[in-house]
This record gives C-alpha cells, sequence and structure tokens, in this order.
C-alpha cells in the first residue's frame, strides 16, 4: 500500500531494531506512561461522577425537583396550582407541604426542619415511603399527631417508636400573657433512613393536616413540591410555569436550592481533572526525551534523506508522525484500559476486601455498599482529545531539531 514518505519512515522508526532497541524500550515507557494516565483520569472522574451522581439522586429522592410556593405568606390557591403544574407533561407528580424550623425535644434537643406532607400524595413526588425502616407513612393520620424521624435523628433524640417528642416551632402566637412560641407533643410513629445525612439527622415529617391546625394556618401551605419525568428540565419547567401562573408564586428549582453543594463538587472533579492530567503530562515529556534521544541516534540518516531531497519540512514530518503514533497508541491503550477498569472498579474492590479482609467502604460511614461510578462519554473523549494533544505538542521540538540538521555535519565522521 502506497504512503508517503514521511509516514513510512516515522512507521520504520517506530518498531526496534538490533541497534536503537534503547530508544524503542524509552518509546515503549512513553507509550505506558500516557497509557496509565489516561486510565487513571478516567478511573477517577467516572468515580468522582458516581458519587455526585448518588449524592444527587438520594438528596433528590426525598427533596424536590421543582416547588411552587407562596410570596413572602402561606399559599393558600395551591390546588389551583397544582392543576397548572400537571397540564405540563414533564411534570410527573405534584403535592402540598409545609415546612418549618423547629426544635424537636426527647432525651435531648436537636434542631430540624419539620415537614408536613399528605401521606397518600407523598409517593408522588417523593421516595419517602420507602425509605421507612419502621412504621409506615400511613400511620400519619390527620388529628393523630404522629411523627417520623430520621434514623439519626431519632438516635441522638433517644426516642424510638411510641414515644412522645416536643415540637417547638419558632412561629409565636398572642396570649393575653403576651407572645408564646409554639409548642406541640407528637408521637413517634416510624423511622426512615434515606441515606442521606442532611435528611436522617435533620427531617422529621408529620401530616400536613395537623401542622395547619398547630400553626393555624386554614388551608394554606408553604407550597406544591413537584416532581419531574427529567430532572434535568427543572430550571426550563420552573420557568415555564412561572409564566403561567398568575399571582404571588415563587419557583425555584433542585439546581437553584442546591447550587453551593453541586458547584463545589464541580470544582472537585475539576482540580482532581487537572492535578490528574499532571501524570499524561509526565508521559508526554518522557516522549520529548525519547524523541531527541531518536534524533540524536538518526543524524546519519536524516543527511542522508536530506541529500537524497527531502526537505526539512518533510524530515520534521517523519519524527512528528513517529511521536504522534506513540501518542496515538498510548491514548488508545489508557482509553481501553480506563473504560475497563471502570466497569469492573466494583469487582475489584470487593475482591481486594475479601484477600485482605478490610472493609474499604464502611456502610456505615458512607451510606453505600459498593462504590458508585458513572462513565461519561463526553468526560473519556475530553481526556483522549487532551492526551492527543499534549503528545502531538512533545513532538515539535524534537521534529524542529532533526528539520535543523545539516548534512555535511552529520556526515563529517561517518
Amino acid at each position: 500500500m502506497f504512503k508517503p514518505v514521511p509516514v513510512a519512515i516515522g512507521l520504520r522508526y517506530l518498531r526496534a531494531k538490533r541497534r536503537n532497541g534503547f530508544i524503542s524500550f524509552i518509546s515503549l515507557a512513553s507509550i505506558l506512561g500516557i497509557a496509565l494516565g489516561v486510565t487513571a483520569l478516567i478511573t477517577t472522574l467516572a468515580v468522582m461522577s458516581g458519587f455526585q451522581k448518588e449524592i444527587r439522586d438520594r438528596m433528590l429522592g426525598m427533596a424536590a425537583h421543582a416547588t411552587v410556593s407562596g410570596y413572602g405568606e402561606p399559599l393558600q390557591d395551591w390546588q389551583h396550582a397544582v392543576q397548572v403544574a400537571m397540564r405540563d407533561p414533564r411534570v410527573a407528580g405534584a403535592a402540598p407541604y409545609i415546612e418549618k424550623e423547629a426544635l424537636i425535644s426527647g432525651s435531648n434537643n436537636q434542631p430540624a426542619m419539620l415537614r408536613a406532607v399528605v401521606p397518600s400524595e407523598e409517593d408522588k413526588v417523593s421516595v419517602l415511603g420507602r425509605k421507612m425502616v419502621q412504621g409506615t407513612l400511613a400511620q400519619l393520620t390527620a388529628g393523630s399527631f404522629n411523627i417520623v424521624l430520621g434514623r439519626e435523628l431519632a438516635l441522638w433524640l433517644g426516642v424510638g417508636v411510641g414515644d412522645d417528642v416536643i415540637v417547638t416551632l419558632a412561629d409565636f402566637r398572642s396570649t393575653p400573657l403576651g407572645g408564646v412560641q409554639t409548642m406541640k407533643r407528637f408521637r413517634v410513629s416510624g423511622v426512615f433512613e434515606a441515606g442521606y445525612n442532611e435528611f436522617d439527622k435533620g427531617l422529621a415529617v408529620v401530616n400536613l393536616a395537623d401542622l395547619q391546625r398547630v400553626l393555624r394556618m386554614g388551608e394554606g401551605v408553604t407550597g406544591v413540591r413537584l416532581r419531574l419525568h427529567d430532572m434535568d428540565q427543572a430550571f426550563a419547567v420552573g420557568r415555564d410555569l412561572a409564566m403561567r401562573l398568575k399571582g404571588p408564586y415563587r419557583v425555584t428549582d433542585w439546581s437553584e436550592e442546591n447550587a453551593n453543594l453541586f458547584r463545589a463538587l464541580k470544582m472537585e472533579k475539576t482540580v482532581m481533572a487537572i492535578l490528574l492530567s499532571l501524570i499524561i503530562a509526565m508521559g508526554a515529556f518522557n516522549l520529548v526525551s525519547s524523541q531527541v534521544m531518536l534524533v540524536t541516534d538518526k543524524q546519519a540518516d536524516i543527511a542522508i534523506l536530506r541529500t537524497l531531497g527531502l526537505t526539512p519540512a518533510q524530515v520534521m514530518n517523519v519524527f512528528m508522525v513517529q511521536g504522534s503514533l506513540i501518542g496515538i497508541i498510548g491514548t488508545l491503550t489508557g482509553v481501553i484500559g480506563g473504560i475497563a477498569l471502570t466497569l469492573n472498579l466494583d469487582h475489584i474492590l470487593k475482591g481486594v476486601e475479601r484477600v485482605f479482609g478490610i472493609q474499604l467502604m464502611p456502610e456505615d460511614v458512607y451510606y453505600i455498599t459498593g462504590l458508585p461510578t458513572d462513565l461519561q462519554a463526553s468526560d473519556v473523549i475530553t481526556i483522549a482529545c487532551v492526551a492527543l494533544a499534549m503528545a502531538f505538542v512533545a513532538t515539535l521540538y524534537p521534529a524542529w531539531r532533526a528539520a535543523r540538521t545539516a548534512p555535511a555535519e552529520a556526515l563529517r565522521y561517518e
């Protein structure tokens, strides 16, 4: 098959011969360096994306994708907001809620978010019913003044199912003796475990009608929680609802309410990617040294090629082709290795735990039983492009140096 002269010579230099075996070994080391860097970067970003996805899924399993709330006051006509929201095909469910900060007292005191819901409607907007480890949401009947606590919250308060807790709200009510804080005794009817510390230690759930009665809100609620078919469309859905609703409504989405958390996770992932890119850069520097050694070793060959008619640009292309091929092979090897390692990482982790008899990811610390990974095509493509770019840049100086070789000087002692 016909090949351009620079490509043919570059491919020939890539193969080891008797007198340049050491240089070929250095080239192999360059390939392995780039491959290891690409593999490490793909695997690390996949694990970080997996943890980010795990956090997001667990958080949004209990929180709303979007909310419609009253602007500075309770939402009275929440039924209208639900009707408008459910007309949108992107909305999977809607349910009213009340949220208030409270101090819950048992054997100990602990501040928490008190959320009032309609138990029969809660499955439309959250997975709370499926996270119950003791009792059921159905026990939160109107007038029973039952309460469901997160597992960590119940342990901290020193209470269990059947015990009473005192809920103190920041709302004051007028009495003949002056303003007093709103307090109410609730009985613990269930415990849930969401697997996310913010909810397990900071959330308590009661019946909507019970809290409306305690706060004397009538039919008012804090707002309406929405669950969407695609959570990534929360901003667009919230914007459309804000335009369709007429009245003092405020629409927010999960990305806005948790912007700091996900901004921090994104920053952490970006910084880690930059740091691990240094491994690929080390492989590229190794490629520079191997190419410089190759150019020095091939001085006589370069001089002969120049005398046969090759231009300096063609000589430069020879070594750029040879160096670029090393980068391509290393990158492809790293991509294949990174994908294979990521897909089998959980099995490898379990194997290491069995062999050494240790638990690398304790469930009571990380709330997970395995190592979550999320292999994203965009990350793999970006990493491959960065590695190829580094390898290409690494070939420029050695190739330029080869192009400047003077034939007479190179052949003087041959």
